[in-house]
């Protein structure tokens, strides 16, 4: 069954799932980093093209050639090479979550994000989902 993790408080979304890509990299894990938007994934792909900032993570755009073999990608539609964890950038749950061994929510300290979040942690806990949380704020 999929485990989902909350990060909570993040100071910055994109920020945040930069740094968990690259965490889950180093631990040989592929990641989807899906976006709500075609903005949303631009930013997340420049952003990765400079974090870390002694390193390179590569990366591509799930409808890329070289997605199905490298270790991030960036997605926006249920095309995806992996399975392994899928960190959403999203407001609600996806609806194919379950088809990754892990799932990572992202929550901002946004007082309607954390709304946002309190919803999608209730939907997952309603339906026997293992959860794990990780206040940012206490790091």
């Amino acid at each position: 069954m999929t485990k989902v993790d909350f990060y909570t408080g993040s100071e910055d979304k994109l920020r945040t799932a930069c740094q968990l890509s690259h965490k889950a990299m180093q631990n040989g894990l592929r990641v989807l980093l899906h976006a709500p938007d075609e903005d949303t994934a631009d930013k997340l792909d420049k952003l990765l093209w400079h974090y870390p900032p002694t390193a390179f993570m590569p990366h591509c755009h799930s409808h890329e050639a070289e997605a199905a073999t490298l270790p991030v990608v960036i997605g926006r539609d249920e095309a995806f090479p992996h399975s392994e964890l899928l960190i959403s950038l999203h407001n609600a749950c996806l609806p194919f979550f379950s088809r990754f061994e892990r799932v990572i929510e992202i929550v901002s300290q946004d007082d309607a994000d954390a709304k946002l979040g309190r919803e999608r942690y209730v939907f997952y806990k309603d339906r026997g989902y293992e959860l794990r949380h990780f206040d940012l704020r206490k790091t």
